[in-house]
């Protein structure tokens, strides 16, 4: 809400957002947000001390911060992603406008990702699996071993 009451446009991406279009709960260290890369950057960060999240790292592209729950707050400011914050779906959740990525760019993030040979290994195995709950393999509760 922070973002949305300074106007910038912005979008859930990561593993959080992959679960929501899956419809399959996913462990997630961090919560990923997009915010278009036009923005004045220090404006963004100040509306997120505001609203309560510590910061914890600067980076080329992206900030970290930690909410007071302790969960980790990733925000990227990437170009790559302006398009995708641009055409972003937003669902209501508990009365409040989200905007996520869509499917089909969260599988190409995710796509990319995984082939960028300076990713971790274990990383690229999960954006893979990401991509293919993305496409509907989504496991059965009930399925045996």
């Amino acid at each position: 809400m922070a973002l949305a009451a300074i106007g910038a446009p912005h979008a859930l991406v990561g593993g959080v957002a992959v679960g929501v279009h899956s419809g399959v709960p996913r462990a997630t260290a961090d919560t990923d947000i997009a915010v278009l890369s036009t923005l004045d950057r220090s404006a963004v960060i100040q509306a997120l001390i505001g609203a309560g999240l510590r910061p914890t790292g600067q980076f080329t592209h992206s900030a970290n911060f930690r909410h007071s729950s302790g969960e980790p707050v990733h925000v990227v400011f990437d170009a790559g992603f302006d398009p995708m914050i641009q055409r972003a779906e937003r669902p209501r959740v508990a009365g409040v406008d989200v905007p996520i990525v869509r499917k089909d760019d969260l599988i190409a993030m995710k796509e990319r990702a995984a082939a960028d040979p300076a990713c971790q290994r274990s990383r690229a195995l999960r954006d893979r699996a990401d991509v293919e709950l993305l496409r509907g393999d989504v496991p059965d509760p009930d399925e045996g071993w």
